[in-house]
């Protein structure tokens, strides 16, 4: 299955959306992985982006009762769910003091703790609806995306 993931186009493609949906690594480890694969630059990026917000909306809609499940089934779990609490609420003065933009520099800035599921947790936990958040954080993710590129475009072009 590996081999086909890597030695096919349409492998090459599905494995780059599903690199970009994967929390931590999300599009910042998918567009290098995608061009490390032989894609072309910008149709990978849009493949990322595409990939970076799959999970979004669910994350917004579920994650609380996800949590609560989580909790109710494990000590160890409760631990995990208490941390990425933790997470999200320490974003509390960024989007206090910038609100809209907070939020889309949470996720635009491709630093590890950022991001679309961070972004989205934090929106979560912090009550912002759907409709207000996906756009923010489809805006962010389109920002990382594209610095992403150009920072994997600049080392494509050095080698």
């Amino acid at each position: 299955m590996f081999s086909w993931l890597t030695g096919t186009f349409a492998g090459k493609i599905i494995a780059t959306i599903f690199v970009s949906m994967v929390p931590l690594i999300e599009l910042r480890g998918a567009i290098p992985i995608g061009v490390g694969l032989g894609l072309d630059l910008v149709p990978t990026i849009l493949l990322c982006i595409l990939g970076n917000m799959i999970p979004v909306p669910f994350i917004i809609l579920f994650i609380r009762k996800i949590f609560a499940l989580m909790r109710r089934l494990s000590p160890k779990l409760d631990g995990i769910v208490v941390k990425m609490e933790n997470k999200a609420y320490s974003k509390k003065e960024i989007l206090d003091k910038y609100k809209a933009l907070g939020l889309y520099i949470l996720v635009a800035i491709p630093l590890p703790g950022t991001g679309a599921w961070t972004g989205s947790l934090v929106a979560a936990l912090f009550d912002i609806r759907l409709k207000t958040a996906f756009p923010i954080i489809f805006a962010g993710v389109a920002t990382a995306g594209l610095i992403i590129g150009l920072i994997t475009g600049g080392v494509v072009a050095l080698i």
